[in-house]
């Protein structure tokens, strides 16, 4: 039953992150035409294209992509409340579906932020990837390489960053329970 559980589980929550990854991607004005973000684009736009036609997006913020979040979130959680509890409680789905997301959210935010600094050590030239990692991260880090430069070319931002994101989730989960 783990194991079921698992792959419910991860199924969701990547398609989920890519739903996450779309909104995050049209707030931060990341480069459209980029490999990575037409992939999000295409795959996520059978789903988000018609939650638009209904939701309309709000001060160049995709709503659609967002409720379309939420109802993965409701629709992973409504899954595996039936499968392996053999119920449905709606409030508990609807309040654990949001914090699904907002766990998710900081999860995606945790990655490409690994991500980034794994690419700034390898890559050579350019690279679509991690071209896009930048665009969406660069906004949260400059502020903190306003407080911390980089030190003889070691630019500690990402791990101040990083640590205050894991400090936020622990704190997220300590206030929720």
């Amino acid at each position: 039953m783990q194991a079921m559980h698992f792959l419910v589980g991860i199924i969701f929550d990547l398609f989920l992150m890519v739903v996450l990854l779309r909104f995050w991607l049209q707030a931060a004005k990341a480069d459209f035409y980029n490999p990575m973000s037409q992939f999000v684009v295409k795959a996520t736009s059978f789903a988000v294209n018609p939650l638009r036609k209904i939701i309309p997006g709000v001060g160049g913020f995709d709503i659609a992509s967002l409720v379309l979040a939420y109802l993965v979130a409701v629709a992973k959680l409504s899954v595996i409340f039936l499968m392996f509890y053999n119920a449905w409680a709606p409030g508990p789905v609807f309040i654990q579906a949001l914090i699904t997301v907002i766990k998710e959210g900081l999860n995606l935010l945790f990655w490409v932020l690994i991500i980034r600094a794994l690419l700034s050590w390898v890559s050579q030239g350019y690279n679509p990837i991690e071209a896009v990692f930048h665009q969406l991260t660069e906004p949260m880090l400059r502020p903190i390489r306003k407080i911390i430069p980089p030190l003889g070319g070691l630019d500690l931002s990402i791990l101040v960053l990083i640590i205050g994101l894991q400090f936020l989730q622990f704190l997220v989960m300590d206030l929720i329970g």
